[in-house]
């Protein structure tokens, strides 16, 4: 098999594609022979060393979680997966790394792709809207006719956020600049604001949820415009967010910190939404594996319109 590995944190030029020995799956695991996988934001600060605490100090080390391929082993113990089964999903370990032709994942992890989903899509999906998801369902307990403020919609998380929230049957409010708001208005938003020159604290005590998929928001900041009774939630593990969470926790308006799991029910969930209709994957830019380098350029400029991916070229040995 072939990875992306680093030898060092640094720039995009420490993204190596390397030969590695075959994994093998144990009992409850599947090898997927990966055609595309998917990059993420944190996939650049790991690469620069911003999450030690994760993924250690150790090298080489492997980047990348979520992929979309076709299952070519399984363990002894799966019934539910067989070889030749399209697949999509997101590696929860850390140090797996999705940026790989062949990789072994817990069953679980990893649901079959309806058959009106391309690799490309189903790529595009699994860390971002399952995020989404697990932050406004679940940690948000989000329910009809409540309103949401999602700030910085329109990248990965963000665009799906915007599907998400409205299939829970809530009240959109999403910001970005203003050349992606044709997209978020087509993405069902029912407002949207530019975050570099509208008011984004007009509308005093409206909001159930703050979504700030962006992060460079608090609750501090954000507590004008909340109910009494709401939700702060970030995507960024930052000290002073994990501090928050604690800190907040007896108060009527809460700091939340959106851990994403990738599990079955989820993702076949999601792979109910699009395959009815209800919800599409945002792809900015694909880039062939050689590329590896200009597609984290390309992420860390923040202006990405939903999701990068990378094309996975067949093992070569």
């Amino acid at each position: 098999m072939n990875a992306i590995q680093i030898h060092r944190f640094g720039s995009p030029e420490v993204l190596e594609w390397n030969s590695l020995p075959d994994e093998q799956p144990k009992p409850f695991e599947v090898a997927v022979r990966i055609q595309m996988a998917a990059l993420n934001p944190k996939d650049a600060l790991v690469r620069k060393g911003k999450f030690t605490l994760f993924t250690g100090k150790k090298f080489p080390q492997r980047l990348g979680h979520d992929f979309a391929g076709e299952v070519v082993a399984t363990g002894s113990q799966v019934k539910d997966l067989s070889i030749g089964d399209k697949v999509f999903g997101m590696i929860n370990s850390w140090k797996a790394g999705a940026y790989a032709d062949r990789i072994v994942v817990p069953a679980q992890e990893i649901a079959r792709m309806p058959s009106t989903m391309s690799f490309e899509q189903g790529a595009a999906i699994p860390l971002a809207a399952l995020t989404a998801l697990q932050a406004l369902r679940d940690l948000g307990k989000l329910s009809p006719g409540q309103s949401v403020f999602i700030h910085g919609a329109s990248g990965g998380v963000g665009t799906f956020a915007v599907q998400i929230a409205k299939l829970l049957g809530a009240t959109v409010t999403a910001t970005s600049s203003s050349a992606n708001h044709a997209l978020l208005r087509e993405l069902g938003a029912d407002e949207v604001l530019d975050y570099a020159h509208d008011d984004l604290f007009k509308d005093k005590g409206r909001y159930a949820v703050f979504f700030d998929v962006f992060g460079n928001q608090s609750l501090q900041k954000t507590a004008p415009i909340l109910q009494k009774k709401a939700l702060y939630i970030s995507t960024i593990p930052s000290l002073s967010i994990v501090q928050q969470v604690f800190t907040t926790y007896f108060s009527s308006k809460k700091v939340k910190l959106v851990v994403v799991k990738s599990n079955r029910t989820d993702l076949d969930w999601l792979a109910q939404q699009f395959e009815a209709g209800k919800l599409r994957a945002i792809i900015d830019q694909v880039f062939p594996i050689e590329q590896v380098a200009e597609a984290h350029r390309a992420l860390e400029t923040k202006r990405t319109k939903g999701k990068i991916l990378l094309q996975i070229p067949p093992a070569q040995n």
